[in-house]
């Protein structure tokens, strides 16, 4: 048999997906499956040992609008896929499956055009977002037999820049510093994220700040004055995964990075600015400490944050405290405070 994987939104809801991986692959040993995602996340997933291969869907250039999905359709119906699942709950997701003609297809209940798929799957919203994935296949298994951690392969060393590489030859712990987010409402104030790591650096860590090139002058402002070393912008996505999974720490906001941190199971503290873990975004089966500023009335204010705050305040990314959080820091680390 022949299945199909489907993810085709942010990095971080790739990564929550791939629980599905294994969980398919403990279902049927003898499938061959495949994965199909963004461009961007394919290095997500390329090294992963279960996977067939992993097909790209570049849906908002070269394969978007109605040629587009057909070309992408003809592709997948070419291939002779048995089965689909969609992570994915996007219209352009079940159009392009739909038309593949790939004879069971299975999304979730409450996706757009749910009804063009052959089967629905219902989520429980009070499970944290990876078992709510794993839900898609609540009609061949419960949850309870399914493997839950999330998966990721990171590159070998030798596949790193001589930068990344130069980085990890100096052996003293790190700690990595994520201050970015694509929603502005989830990012905990640059000052915040730099106190924070002068504290850490003072007890001896080093420093490394991660971003993507839209982030760059984000994490130059955290670094500004500190020793701080800043790859945002200048490591790939796979060196990111690499660099994460040898951190001591990973300081992060609701973010994709948390999601990495959670795979490779790298302690974490995560500040939950606009957004709640109640959600069920927040870390999974790693030690981790969430910290938010509580009390306010207006928090969480959206399921995915937003980019302005809607009273105008910050209050949720202003009031974040200091002291808070690099106290949990210390506390993963074994430190004293």
């Amino acid at each position: 048999m022949k299945i199909l994987l489907v993810q085709t939104g942010f990095l971080g809801d790739m990564v929550l997906s791939t629980a599905l991986i294994a969980a398919i692959k403990r279902l049927y040993p003898q499938s061959e499956l495949w994965a199909m995602t963004t461009p961007l996340a394919r290095e997500l997933l390329v090294r992963d040992p279960l996977l067939a291969g992993v097909l790209t869907f570049e849906k908002r250039k070269g394969e978007s609008g109605i040629l587009g999905l057909w070309r992408k359709a003809k592709e997948l119906r070419d291939m002779g896929f048995d089965r689909a699942y969609s992570a994915h709950r996007s219209f352009r997701t079940a159009l392009v499956l739909w038309l593949s003609r790939i004879p069971c297809r299975t999304g979730f209940a409450d996706a757009d055009l749910s009804w063009l798929y052959h089967r629905s799957a219902r989520v429980a919203p009070q499970l944290h977002d990876v078992q709510r994935r794993l839900q898609l296949l609540s009609g061949e298994a419960s949850l309870e037999s399914l493997p839950q951690d999330m998966r990721l392969f990171a590159p070998a060393g030798e596949e790193c820049s001589a930068e990344v590489q130069g980085f990890l030859e100096v052996r003293s712990p790190y700690v990595v510093l994520v201050p970015g987010s694509v929603w502005a409402t989830k990012r905990w104030h640059a000052k915040g994220f730099a106190e924070a790591g002068r504290a850490l650096a003072d007890k001896g860590y080093r420093l490394l700040l991660l971003g993507s090139k839209e982030e760059a002058s984000l994490c130059e402002e955290v670094g500004r004055g500190g020793a701080c070393v800043n790859f945002a912008g200048r490591s790939t996505l796979a060196e990111f995964m690499f660099l994460i999974k040898h951190a001591a720490l990973l300081l992060c906001n609701d973010s994709m990075a948390l999601h990495v941190a959670s795979a490779f199971k790298v302690p974490t503290v995560a500040v939950f600015c606009a957004t709640s873990p109640t959600f069920g975004f927040g870390p999974w089966r790693n030690q981790a400490i969430v910290v938010e500023k509580k009390g306010l009335s207006c928090k969480p204010c959206r399921p995915h944050g937003g980019m302005r705050c809607p009273l105008g305040t910050d209050a949720c990314m202003r009031e974040v405290s200091i002291e808070e959080v690099v106290t949990a820091a210390l506390q993963l680390l074994g430190e004293r405070t």
